[in-house]
This record gives structure tokens, sequence and C-alpha cells, in this order.
């Protein structure tokens, strides 16, 4: 009856762990060998099981990170659109007023008598502070993307940050920030940039992905509790999200 018992076994367990390395049971061998090789295989299995999970969860990052990547271009894209009009609106109309000028008018004499520079308007100057902003944001994403300089991308960003606090670019580059830092193990640095994206910036869309990576500093901490309650805030607060399955998955392995 024990024989029967364990042939079953076995045959169960090769139909079920195909995929785990598979050892001979046949043969001889006394039935404590045999139960030895069946629990290799289980064993085997559940490492098998463990490294493939491992690889799904990493490529699951990737996932959200292109994704994290494509939502930013459209963005970046839809800024470029948005200052591009506002400069042809503000070129026609230092057109049109300079057209209005008689030719016969002459410069405005300073009080020392040499003729005065043209004064530059509120416009003119908002377009090329505009510019540079978008210059410099673009400068620090292609340092990522383009030349794969990423302590010279961290510079840059965090210069960014300082220099345009209230830009449109900003929650994005903090996030930006946040990554790189994170990828470099950084992780104190990193969960402040990622924290000024979650507090400072209750409408980004980069809101829900700082929350998941917020969670998975505090695991690395070994601040079980602290990632917990971030991934339930981001399956609450970002439910059907790509970042709400990443926490949820995440939770489930906690």
């Amino acid at each position: 009856m024990k024989k029967t018992v364990l042939l079953v076994a076995m045959f169960a367990a090769g139909q079920a762990f195909a995929a785990a390395p598979v050892e001979d049971l046949g043969g001889g061998g006394s039935l404590d060998e045999r139960i030895a090789k069946l629990e290799r295989i289980l064993k085997a299995k559940q490492q098998t099981d463990f490294d493939m999970q491992r690889r799904l969860d990493a490529l699951q990052q990737e996932v959200l990170d292109l994704r994290g990547l494509t939502e930013q271009q459209n963005y970046q894209i839809n800024q470029m659109l948005e200052r591009q009009r506002k400069l042809y609106e503000e070129i026609a109309s230092l057109s049109s007023g300079a057209a209005n000028v008689q030719p016969s008018a002459q410069a405005p004499v300073s009080a020392s008598g040499g003729a005065s520079a043209p004064a530059v308007s509120g416009g003119e100057l908002a377009v090329e502070a505009s510019l540079n902003e978008t210059a410099s944001y673009e400068q620090a994403i292609n340092l990522v993307l383009k030349e794969r300089k990423y302590d010279e991308a961290i510079a840059a960003f965090r210069s960014f940050v300082k220099k345009y606090p209230g830009s449109n670019y900003t929650d994005n580059a903090n996030y930006w920030l946040g990554q790189l830092l994170y990828n470099k193990n950084e992780l104190d640095e990193a969960r402040g940039a990622f924290t000024v994206v979650v507090e400072k910036y209750p409408d980004s869309s980069k809101r829900g992905d700082s929350l998941v990576k917020l969670g998975l500093i505090a695991e690395k901490k070994g601040d079980t509790v602290g990632a917990k309650n971030l991934y339930r805030k981001v399956i609450k607060e970002y439910a059907n999200s790509a970042a709400a399955r990443i926490a949820q998955q995440q939770l489930n392995a906690l």
C-alpha cells in the first residue's frame, strides 16, 4: 500500500513540477532514498517558482517605468506645443506693435543725452524664461535617455528643481531625481524626492508611482508596516492603475 501511494505521489510530482530540474526516481534504492529524491524535486520547484516570481517582479517594474516614461514624453510634447503657441502669439503681438510705429519716430533720449535702449516687455521676458526652463528640463532628460550619464542627470535635475520650483515640470523632475537616486541605492535622498511629489503635487500623474517607490524604499529599510500602508494607499487612491497593480503584488508578497 505504501509503495502504491509513493508511486502515485511521484507521478503527480512529475506532472506538476515539469518545469523544475528532474531527477530519475526509477531504479533501485530504498524508500527513504526515493523520498529524499522527491524532496529535492520539491525544493527545486520552489526555487524555480521563487526565481520566476523575482523575474516577474522585475519585468513588472520595468513596465511601470516604461509607462511612466511614455506619460512623461506625452506630457513634455504637450507642454512644448503650448509654449510654441504662446511664442507665436507673442511674436504676432510684437509684429503688430512694430507695424504701428511711425517711420519718423526717434528713439527716446536718455538723461545722459544718448538714445536709451528699447524697453523689454514682460511678454518677451516670459517667453525667454519659458524657453530656458524647457531647454534645461530637456537637457536633464537627455542625460538619462540618450547619453546615459546618470550622475550628471542627478545634478541637472537637482539644479532644475532649485531654479524652477514653480515649473510645470517640477513634479516630474523630482520623480526622475528620486528614480535615479533609488537606482544608486541612495534611499534617503530618493525618499525625499518622491515625498516632494506626493506632498506638493497631489494632481501629478507621477504621484501614484512615487507612492509605490516610497513603499519599496520602506521595504528595503525593513519597515514592513509602513510599506503596507503605502501600498494600501496606492490601491485605494489609484484603483485599476498600473501603480495599484504593482502595489497589490508587493502587498501580497509581504
